[in-house]
């Protein structure tokens, strides 16, 4: 198995992350490494990268050093953005750097940098049409796509640690200074002129520490069930509250707030404003959180070169089956479970009168219906409820992930937990909670008529008449074993459908 590395130094933090190559283009992160190195501070006033910021680097990399050797890393991307692209002493920064922990640097420059962040956005989210904003330490990324094409980008001159810098007025006030960079940006955001002219349709996503930070201390804030930040959807309202609380906010305070990592503290309320200025410029009233940006860009380069001219079509399912591979499921058996199991829900739509939207749903949990299995066969489905919802998938929505976890769950539980709903209830609407019920039977009934895992049985034809479905199997071979596994299913059915269930 290959095992590669990639390096994001950047203005205001070094980042390392590891992972494993898998099979057929995918990939997994096992281990990562974040420090502060704060390169970009105090660059205006010469554009030097100061002496303590070089030796704070060094010492960073010498740790990313040994912990890539350790794992014995086939492969190192080490990449410099905006702080060291514009310092003048540069060269000789890369050249120690290079001496001392063995790491040979490329600087990006504006469009690569770009490229790679919208590569990392783009084959995670299922978003079709964008404006994603990245603000570093000391630049302000903007990717604005439309159907996997990009169309304008700009690259502003100023992040939170160059707008806490220019900004730091000890005879203002933390809300005076805030009120300061909101008008500074909002004039930056004005001289775009093609950001007034976007689609109705297009969506704000967020990239980078501070934009996954604001959304810890918004989950914190509603109490939100679920422990991941991609894809999770902010309102402007909620930031506007977060922001109004924060803004007034000295330093010290600021470390103190749940959620916000306390090397961020200081320059939080600058990327604040930088938000607000952007919300209050562009009128979005929602905005996205990515946590792939520029590091998931390039892992996604490499383990599916495709991805640097197409990217990935179907992203929830090149996801899926990451994990499917990583977790050694046994996909044939998969495949046949889920492709029976939208079989039965297509002959089934005129008992349970589901839209569309569950599909997605179902899909998912028939694919990964056996990843608890890796835990242990004993109550594998309420493993597999676990692994579904912690797996971060990408491509699917919060609610949609916590309902097919469910359906997994389900579908070979004798009792439905009930207990275990409520605890997300914020999250759900209250027909789910039946359309639950109804995927589960049908995740039953497709896994039992594949319980040797032969794939003997090919096709399904449902009859409804009066009381009854009449389920007729096109096999191939002695498939009694599977018919009768599937007719264990009978109660559950009778409960979701009031109707009996017979097959042929």
């Amino acid at each position: 198995m290959e095992r590669i590395a990639v390096i994001d130094l950047g203005s205001n933090s070094a980042r390392l992350v590891i992972a494993n190559i898998l099979p057929n283009g995918h990939f997994v992160v096992f281990d990562e490494l974040k420090e502060s190195v704060r390169l970009g501070q105090d660059m205006e006033r010469d554009g030097f990268l100061k002496p303590s910021r070089v030796a704070q680097a060094v010492k960073t990399l010498k740790m990313f050093r040994k912990l890539c050797d350790s794992y014995c890393v086939d492969k190192v991307y080490a990449i410099a953005t905006n702080a060291v692209r514009r310092a003048k002493n540069q060269k000789s920064f890369l050249e120690e750097i290079n001496s001392v922990c063995g790491f040979k640097f490329k600087v990006l420059n504006e469009e690569e940098e770009a490229l790679h962040i919208y590569h990392g956005v783009i084959n995670s989210l299922d978003v079709p049409k964008a404006v994603i904003v990245d603000i570093s330490g000391s630049s302000t990324q903007i990717i604005h796509y439309n159907r996997r094409n990009v169309l304008n980008r700009e690259n502003l001159p100023f992040g939170t640690i160059t707008l806490s810098d220019l900004f730091n007025d000890p005879n203002l006030s933390p809300q005076q200074q805030s009120k300061m960079i909101e008008t500074y940006v909002y004039d930056q955001f004005s001289q775009i002129a093609w950001l007034k002219e976007l689609d109705p349709d297009v969506q704000f996503v967020g990239v980078g520490g501070s934009f996954r930070n604001l959304a810890k201390i918004c989950k914190r804030m509603k109490r939100y069930p679920l422990d991941m930040v991609h894809n999770y959807n902010i309102s402007v309202s909620d930031f506007n509250s977060i922001y109004d609380t924060v803004k007034v906010l000295d330093a010290d305070k600021r470390t103190k707030i749940k959620g916000l990592s306390v090397e961020r503290a200081d320059i939080f309320s600058s990327a604040l404003a930088c938000i607000k200025g952007f919300f209050d410029y562009t009128g979005f009233s929602n905005l996205v959180v990515s946590g792939s940006g520029i590091r998931e860009g390039i892992m996604f380069n490499h383990a599916v070169p495709t991805t640097m001219e197409k990217p990935i079509s179907d992203v929830l399912g090149h996801s899926v089956y990451t994990m499917m591979h990583y977790f050694d499921v046994n996909i044939p058996h998969a495949e046949h479970v889920c492709n029976l199991s939208i079989q039965l829900y297509k002959q089934l739509r005129v008992l349970h009168k589901l839209p569309r939207q569950y599909v997605k749903v179902l899909r998912v949990a028939a694919l990964l219906h056996d990843a608890g299995m890796r835990i242990k066969y004993y109550d594998h489905p309420k493993h597999s409820f676990y692994f579904i919802l912690n797996s971060n998938l990408y491509g699917i929505s919060h609610r949609d992930l916590v309902l097919a976890a469910f359906v997994a769950y389900g579908h070979r539980m004798e009792e439905f937990p009930l207990a275990e709903w409520n605890k997300y209830k914020d999250l759900l609407r209250e027909e789910d909670l039946v359309a639950v019920m109804k995927l589960s039977v049908i995740l039953r009934i497709a896994e039992s008529l594949d319980r040797p895992m032969s794939g003997a049985v090919k096709m399904l034809n449902c009859d409804v008449l009066g009381d009854s479905v009449i389920m007729k199997t096109e096999v191939e071979g002695d498939c009694s074993l599977e018919i009768k596994d599937a007719l264990t299913a009978g109660a559950e059915f009778a409960r979701a459908y009031r109707k009996n269930l017979e097959i042929l």
